[in-house]
């Protein structure tokens, strides 16, 4: 007497091999109920296999959001980027104060984040030390992703980056300005080599 196997994924691997052996000379009902038994298997096995697929992927879930929860979140530096040598203050009314008890001029900066003229700007400013000297050293620094309530500091426009510089007098100085007419205090990074 002759066997063939029926076989699918789960009688390579389960229970069910052995069910799945039959005669040549049994024909009909047995060999159907043999692929039904088969394919119970095999839908039994989906099943399973999805269970523990779900299973996976919650553990999985459950595991990330708990490391998301143990990371540190270092704080933002009051430079964002702008030269973590340089002593910022925090705000522009922070700036003028400081500005009037050391009788150093004010250079506001206004910049934004996802603005790729101002990253420009930041990598040139960053990257010519004898403007990060004369900003440590000459000036009352600050950096603004916001504008300030006072008009003064956007004499042309709100637009960034712009570079405004005020004198221990409170005094905008409108007179530095950049090379740009419609733009007068904008600054693009072949600029700086003219602030040195």
């Amino acid at each position: 007497m002759s066997l063939c196997v029926v076989r699918s994924l789960s009688c390579a691997e389960g229970w069910a091999s052995s069910h799945c052996l039959l005669s040549h000379t049994q024909t009909g009902g047995l060999y159907y109920e043999a692929r039904l038994l088969a394919f119970q298997v095999l839908s039994l096995d989906r099943e399973v296999m999805l269970r523990w697929v779900l299973l996976a992927l919650l553990f999985g879930v459950c595991a990330s959001g708990g490391e998301q929860k143990n990371k540190k979140v270092k704080p933002q530096s009051l430079s964002r980027g702008w030269g973590d040598d340089i002593s910022w203050v925090k705000t522009y009314e922070e700036g003028l104060s400081e500005m009037v008890t050391s009788n150093k001029p004010l250079m506001v900066i206004h910049h934004l984040d996802e603005c790729p003229f101002s990253q420009a700007l930041k990598k040139a400013f960053v990257a010519k030390k004898p403007i990060q000297k004369m900003a440590k050293e000459d000036f009352i620094m600050v950096n603004l992703v916001e504008e300030t309530e006072d008009p003064n500091m956007a004499p042309d426009g709100h637009y960034v980056p712009r570079i405004l510089f005020i004198d221990p007098s409170m005094t905008v100085r409108r007179d530095i300005a950049g090379k740009y007419n419609n733009r007068l205090y904008t600054y693009q990074p072949e600029d700086m080599d003219l602030c040195e």
